[in-house]
């Protein structure tokens, strides 16, 4: 029987990656329903390949064109919030949460409180709204799959275990393109050089966070949130080649790990084919080949933003959203050349040290927060380039 898929962020990266593995097996997968922030003609594309029920675009202004692009296929058309949330909370086995940024907060809301299967790759849900997801979750009974790499790996090492065999986790981070520059290389960083990853193919925005190692520490607060343990026991470790993806240590000092290629289709089907495995193109790996694996401990002098990422995780209430939002201007204006590299931890420093908002109790509260944040945190740097 073939398992019913929504896919929220179709035309992104880990959109794409998922139709990859989808249309790879169309006996074991059909596709519900399908949504695009604005980009039309490939949503359009989409539906029609994978004949899909439903198709929506974020952008209200775009619904007639996409109306006209499905024109004489069996796949409906509807634009807008509200619509995005519909689609997200439809009757399919899976839905892949995968819009990124605070527009996705919604859409995986609505999917949790349905009862779903969310294979969830928006950051910000967990980041920003963990406690309301995670109660959400479990009133509705729904079940989260982090397709996140490293969180995926820890839900594969741990699967049957009691959380009270479980001593720590324990991320992996490549280090990214920084991690043997020195302080002083550090501090006159480019946005060219900061979005040079050594491992990964990704977007600029998670590029310069894997740089400031920011991801790591937005990281550290979703795994607080997926497995129920404290700060205390969830630990970093820098590993350069990014083959050995998170570990698990147990009470009887074994430490189970999951390692693969560097490729996110390999994530992605394990939530696809959940509780089950599924085959991929993905690389083998070649342990002879590889010859090492090294790890070393992450420096927090030169990369701040894990200090303030697990400060903020264990003050909770509002902190988390205010570190994501205000990280995110810090960075945009980064990779727009306003400001140096060591100003975006700065910028988020005196935004978390700025805030006093209640925790939220709404995704709106949360919406609310991130928005109050973006507008302070831009005032900081206009303060700071005057």
């Amino acid at each position: 029987m073939s398992k019913s898929v929504t896919i929220l962020g179709a035309t992104g990266s880990i959109g794409t990656s998922a139709l990859d593995l989808i249309e790879r097996d169309p006996g074991g997968f059909t596709v519900s329903a399908v949504t695009a922030a604005g980009n039309v003609a490939a949503l359009a594309a989409i539906a029609r390949r994978t004949k899909a029920r439903l198709a929506v675009i974020a952008d209200d202004r775009l619904l007639p064109e996409l109306t006209e692009r499905l024109a004489g296929s069996d796949c409906s058309a509807a634009a807008g919030d509200q619509a995005l949330s519909e689609a997200a909370s439809g009757e399919a086995d899976l839905v892949i949460a995968a819009i990124v940024g605070c527009a996705g907060l919604k859409p995986a809301m609505a999917a949790v409180e349905a009862g779903r299967t969310v294979a969830l790759a928006n950051k910000e849900a967990l980041v920003t709204a963990g406690v309301l997801m995670t109660e959400a979750a479990s009133r509705a009974s729904a079940t989260i799959l982090p397709i996140d790499s490293e969180h995926n790996a820890i839900f594969q090492c741990i699967s049957g275990a009691r959380l009270e065999d479980i001593s720590r986790i324990i991320l992996t981070a490549s280090g990214g393109p920084f991690r043997t520059a020195s302080a002083a290389a550090i501090r006159s960083a480019t946005p060219r050089q900061a979005v040079a990853h050594p491992n990964w193919s990704m977007g600029a925005k998670i590029s310069v966070d894997s740089a400031t190692m920011m991801n790591k520490g937005l990281e550290l607060i979703e795994a607080h949130y997926l497995f129920g343990l404290p700060s205390e026991r969830i630990d970093i470790v820098v590993h350069p080649q990014s083959v050995v993806h998170s570990l698990v240590e147990f009470i009887d000092g074994s430490v189970l790990a999951q390692l693969g290629a560097p490729d996110m289709r390999i994530p992605i089907a394990f939530a696809l084919a959940w509780p089950k495995r599924m085959a991929t193109p993905a690389e083998r790996l070649d342990l002879a080949a590889l010859a090492r694996l090294d790890f070393e401990a992450p420096d927090s002098e030169r990369f701040p933003a894990l200090r303030l990422a697990r400060s903020a995780l264990e003050a909770g209430g509002a902190a988390p959203t205010v570190l994501n939002a205000a990280n995110e201007v810090a960075v945009e204006r980064f990779l727009a050349g306003a400001i140096g590299f060591p100003d975006i931890a700065r910028i988020v420093e005196d935004s978390l040290g700025r805030d006093n908002s209640p925790a939220p109790q709404s995704i709106d509260d949360v919406i609310a927060i991130d928005q109050a944040t973006r507008q302070r945190a831009a005032g900081l740097i206009e303060e700071s380039c005057s």
